[in-house]
Formats: C-alpha cells, structure tokens, sequence
C-alpha cells in the first residue's frame, strides 16, 4: 500500500493529469481548514474543533488512503465486491472505536457534543453518525481519486490511439516508395533489354526522386508546390518510356503556394492511371490531370481511358502494387471526414478519381 501511495504522489513531467504531493497538500490543508472553521464557528469554541479535527484528521487521512491505494485495488479491481463490503465496514467499526475513546481521553468526556444529548457511552446513534461521516469522507476522496484515474486513462488510451494510427499511417507512406522503385526499376530493365537510349535518361529522373522519397516526405504534411513538381517528374519518366505513344495534360489553377498536403498521396492515383491505362494499350492513350485550388481545398481530377491487352506484345504489365486502398486508409488516418472527399468512376471505358481535399 505505501509503495501504490509514494507512486501516486510521484510528479509525472509527461501526464498532466497526474495526482502530485502538491495536490495532497493542498487538499487536506483545506479539509482540515474548513473543518476548524465550521465547526469553531458551530460551538463558537475553536480551540475544541481544532483538537477534533486535527484528532479526526488523521483518522480521515489512514482511512482514506487504506481505501484507495489497499481495498480498491485489492478488491474492488478483482471484483471481490462482498469481502471490500466487509473489509470496509470493520475498518469503519475499528476507526469508530478509536475515534470514541481518542476523544473521551484526550478532548472531551462528552464525545458528541452536536448530538442531541451529552454522550460518555458508546451509543447506536453515536456509531451510525460517526461512521456515516468516515464513509462520507472517504467516498469523497474516492471520488476525486477515481476521476482523476479515469482522466489519466482516458489520456493513455487517446495518446496510445493516436500513436497507433501514426505508425499505421507511417507504414502506409513507406510502402508507396518500394513500390514506386519495384516498378521504376522494371521499366529500366525492360529498356536495357531492348538496349534503349532512353534508360539512362530514366536513370537520372529516378535519381532525382529518389532523393525527394528518401529525405523530403517523412513529415505529417508536404508542399503542395514539391508534390508537385514530384509528380511531374514520374510523369516524365512514363513519357521517356512510352514516347508518342502517351499523352498528358496538365492544368494548374488557382493559388497552389503556402498550400500543403500529406506527402506521396497523388502518386497512387498517378501510377494507378498507368496501370489500367497506358500499361494495357497499344495505341495512343490520353491521361487529363487537373489540379485547382479554390480557397482552403485542392480539386484533383485525373482521368485516363480504360484498354486491354490486346496482343503479347504490348509492355507488360506491373505486378502486386499498393493502390487505391492505400491511399484510402492514409485518407482516412491522416484527415478528418469533413476534410476530404473521394469519388472514383469507372464506368469500363474510362476511369476517373476526383479527391476534394485541404490543403
């Protein structure tokens, strides 16, 4: 018990919620203040009510602190509810009897002098008013004990929560990199097969995105302007690759500076847009990105035909990959409801993503 009392009373630099010494203090000097005070004022006789409360204050204090650091834990926590019922009541009854007879030796022969009449005995009316206000106090400073239990809990439970949904949301943006690189990688391999002058032109832009993936996307949220200009060089590694055979539009309004967003979120749409588009065509095929800022939300529209394979010649498709719902588990860890929303359409001719979401 004294050791559950010396941690409770043990400044916590990391909880805010946390029960100090101080807290002990400066409650007990008021209880024992007000107690003086009202009962002085009672029996208009303060140096009586300072003997009995001071007497009553360490019996309030044990009793107190053998419940919520002993019994409550002991048995309340392991839902023994009848032996705490018990272990409470005779503790009520043995800090009766030394209250009664610390008051007739030590203050006054007349141990209840607000009773209805001069008491020297041990009486049921005197037993029942004085463990009546021992139980009084004690749910009292339970009370506050238990509140501020449930405080420190709620905050553990809230901090632990959110840190789950930040590591979960880390592990979602590291998985976009290596798949990012896996299909970058097989792009190369297919060109020095083909021993094409465009590989080392590729080599390069990856070099370059590999260096914003690696260093510039560990934070909670990215500029815009950097997201970018990030996307615009994926796309210009898809156009070394594809030649004639592809066509981007892009189109930028609004003020897209001082805006941020969560690092590497465009880029799934991005590669998604190849995968069902360009990876599976052989002719021409048209992919429409529109990025609008208006106000406090970007407006992202990326639109790209839907082809098939048509013969076993045309470039290979990726393997495995994140996709959508990637992003849309870092969507709904990283953004409030009503901070973003998400609208895909595939209609089995073309497929269409708008994402209204702040930045």
């Amino acid at each position: 018990m004294f050791q559950r009392i010396k941690d409770a009373i043990k400044i916590d630099d990391n909880n805010n919620f946390s029960i100090t010494i101080r807290h002990h203090v400066i409650f007990w000097l008021v209880y024992f203040l007000f107690t003086t005070f009202r009962w002085g004022s009672y029996f208009d006789d303060y140096e009586y009510a300072f003997k009995t409360t001071l007497l009553g204050f360490a019996i309030h204090m044990t009793l107190c602190y053998f419940n919520i650091y002993y019994l409550m834990p002991k048995f309340i926590y392991t839902r023994k509810y009848v032996t705490y019922a018990i272990t409470l009541i005779a503790s009520l009854f043995f800090v009766l009897m030394l209250k009664f007879n610390l008051t007739y030796f030590l203050v006054s022969s007349n141990v209840w002098p607000e009773g209805p009449e001069v008491t020297t005995t041990l009486t049921l009316n005197y037993a029942i008013e004085m463990m009546l206000g021992e139980l009084y106090v004690v749910t009292f400073v339970t009370a506050i004990k238990v509140t501020f239990d449930w405080i420190r809990e709620h905050k553990r439970l809230v901090d632990l929560e959110k840190l789950q949904l930040e590591t979960e949301l880390r592990l979602l943006r590291t998985q976009v990199s290596p798949h990012f690189f896996f299909n970058t990688l097989n792009n190369i391999y297919s060109l020095t097969i083909e021993k094409s002058n465009k590989a080392p032109k590729i080599i390069l832009k990856l070099s370059e995105l590999m260096r914003y993936l690696l260093y510039e996307t560990k934070q909670k949220r990215q500029s815009l302007t950097k997201e970018i200009i990030c996307l615009q060089n994926y796309l210009d590694l898809e156009s070394i690759r594809y030649g004639d055979q592809l066509k981007i539009n892009v189109d930028i309004s609004g003020e897209i500076e001082d805006k941020e967003i969560a690092p590497m979120l465009l880029l799934s749409f991005v590669e998604n847009s190849f995968k069902h588009g360009a990876n599976k065509s052989i002719g021409e095929v048209n992919i429409n990105i529109d990025f609008n800022v208006i106000g406090d939300f970007l407006h992202f529209r990326i639109s790209n035909p839907i082809a098939t394979e048509k013969n076993n010649n045309a470039i290979k498709t990726e393997q495995g990959g994140i996709g959508i719902g990637n992003v849309k588990k870092r969507l709904a860890l990283g953004y409030e409801e009503d901070e973003y929303h998400l609208d895909i359409n595939d209609n089995g001719k073309e497929y269409v993503v708008n994402l209204k979401i702040k930045v």
